[in-house]
C-alpha cells in the first residue's frame, strides 16, 4: 500500500503533528547517529509493512541521521554488509505511538512492539497501544515511490510557493491545510491555531483569500509551528517527546479544544463546527464567517449507523 493511500484511509488521528514529530526527531538525533543496531525483537506486526525484512536487514546497520518528513520520522541507515543498501526506517506514530531509546535492562512497557538493540547498551523501542502507526524499511532508490507526491513542508516553503499552492483553489482553507498533498505535516491543532492568529474563518474558500490574508496566514503558520517546536509540541492524550517529557504548547492553545471559553483577543465564546470532516474551533468575532458558509448545524457529521 502506498504511503498516501495508507495515510488517508487508515490514520485520521489528530496526533502527532509536525511540531511533535520534529521534537522527537531532534531528541533522537542528539544520541542515535553513529549507533549500530545489533538485534531486533518484534511483538505485534500488523502495522509493519514487512516484518521479515526488519528482522533480516536491520541488524548490523548503522544509524546515520534522524530527520522528519511531514509527520514521519526517518532513520537513515547504512548497512554493514550491503544487505539492504542505503535505506530508511520510516516510522509513523499514529495516535498513540512512542519512539524512545531506553536502557536495554529496563523492563519494556506494555504494548512495546519493536525493540532495536543498540551497540551502546540501549534499545530503541516503539510502543503503541492502538497500533495505528507504521514501520517500514525503504531502500533509498524507492524513496520517491514510497512517499508519492506529498506536498510542501510549511516550514520550508517560501511565501510565493505558499501563495501558488492556494491560488485558484475553491476548497475551504481548513481542508487545504489538512491535505497532505498540499502541505505535508499540518494537522488539526495547528491549522486551527494558525487560522485564528490570521483571523481567517476555517470555512473560507482558499481562492477567496486576499493577498494580505494569504501573507498573514503564511506568517501565522510559521510562527505557530516554530513556537510549538520550541515548547516541544502539544501533549494531548499519549504524546511525549524522545526523553519521555510532555510538551507545553497545549498551554498556549488559543482556540483548539476551547469550545465555549472566551477568546483571548475579544472575549467572544469559541465555537466549534465541522469543516473537512474535522472539528474546527474558531472565534466568530475575530474570524467572521464567509457569505457562502452554511449554518453550523448543517455541517455537523451524521451519526454512524450500524
Amino acid at each position: 500500500m502506498s504511503v498516501q493511500l495508507w495515510y488517508f484511509s487508515r490514520n485520521r488521528a489528530i496526533m502527532p503533528e509536525l511540531p511533535e514529530v520534529e521534537t522527537i526527531a531532534r531528541g533522537l538525533r542528539a544520541s542515535l547517529p553513529g549507533r549500530r543496531i545489533l538485534a531486533v525483537r518484534l511483538g505485534e506486526t500488523d502495522f509493519m509493512d514487512d516484518p521479515a525484512a526488519l528482522e533480516r536487514d536491520l541488524p548490523g546497520t548503522r544509524i546515520e541521521d534522524v530527520t522528519r518528513y511531514g509527520k514521519f520520522l526517518l532513520l537513515r541507515l547504512q548497512p554493514a554488509n550491503g544487505s539492504c543498501g542505503s535505506c530508511f526506517l520510516v516510522v509513523h506514530l499514529g495516535m498513540t505511538g512512542q519512539l524512545a531509546a531506553q536502557p536495554a535492562g529496563e523492563p519494556a512497557a506494555l504494548h512495546t512492539h519493536a525493540q532495536l538493540l543498540l551497540d551502546d547498551g540501549r534499545e530503541l523501542r516503539y510502543t503503541d497501544i492502538r497500533r495505528f502507526g507504521r514501520l517500514a524499511l525503504v531502500a533509498e532508490p524507492h524513496w520517491e515511490n514510497f512517499f508519492g507526491r506529498l506536498g510542501l513542508d510549511p516550514l520550508e516553503a517560501t511565501e510565493e510557493e505558499f501563495r501558488r499552492r492556494l491560488a485558484g483553489r475553491r476548497a475551504r482553507i481548513k481542508a487545504m491545510l489538512l491535505d497532505q498533498h498540499v502541505f505535508r505535516g499540518m494537522g488539526n491543532i495547528y491549522a486551527d491555531e494558525s487560522l485564528w492568529r490570521a483571523r481567517i474563518h476555517p470555512a473560507r474558500h482558499a481562492a477567496r483569500l486576499s493577498a494580505g490574508q494569504t501573507t498573514q496566514l503564511y506568517r501565522a503558520i510559521r510562527d505557530v509551528l516554530m513556537a510549538a517546536i520550541r515548547l516541544r509540541g502539544s501533549s494531548i492524550a499519549n504524546y511525549v517527546d524522545a526523553e519521555g517529557r510532555p510538551g507545553q504548547f497545549q498551554q498556549r492553545h488559543r482556540v483548539y479544544g476551547r469550545e465555549g471559553k472566551g477568546c483571548f483577543r475579544c472575549g467572544e465564546k469559541i465555537r466549534r463546527v465541522i469543516v473537512a470532516g474535522r472539528s474546527s474551533y474558531f472565534c466568530r468575532q475575530c474570524q467572521p464567517a464567509p457569505r457562502h458558509a452554511k449554518p453550523a448545524h448543517a455541517r455537523r457529521r451524521k451519526p454512524k449507523t450500524i
